[in-house]
Order: structure tokens, then C-alpha cells, then sequence
């Protein structure tokens, strides 16, 4: 597999980027909202509202080390 290139600069490296940034953001809030529902027994609609803020915490965190 001579040709094969993991990391680099083109098109596939930034659309790397972006899946794991979206990856991050859907884990983090996913989790967060286990947490807050099923864990610490909260109303859904706080629930969610703590889901939206720390995945798009997450999402933030995660680009800007995609960027470093």
C-alpha cells in the first residue's frame, strides 16, 4: 500500500476535521443529556437546553483543536 496517505492539507483532511468535530459535539451532548435525565433525574426540557450548550462547548473545543 505504497500510495496510501493518513493525514494531510487537501480536501480529506478537512472533511476529516468536520466529522470529528460533529462526532465530538453529538457524543458530548448525548451524554450530557443521560446524565441531566437519568442521572440527576431533571425535566426534559432542561435536559435538553444543558445538551445544546455543552455540545456546541464541545463543538468549539473540538474545532479549535482540529485547528491547532
Amino acid at each position: 500500500m505504497q500510495g496510501f496517505q493518513v493525514s494531510g492539507t487537501g480536501t480529506g483532511a478537512a472533511m476529516k476535521n468536520w466529522r470529528n468535530v460533529a462526532l465530538h459535539s453529538a457524543l458530548a451532548a448525548g451524554f450530557m443529556f443521560l446524565l441531566q435525565r437519568y442521572g440527576l433525574s431533571a425535566t426534559l426540557e432542561s435536559s435538553l437546553l444543558w445538551a445544546i450548550v455543552f455540545g456546541g462547548c464541545a463543538a468549539g473545543l473540538a474545532y479549535s483543536q482540529a485547528n491547532r
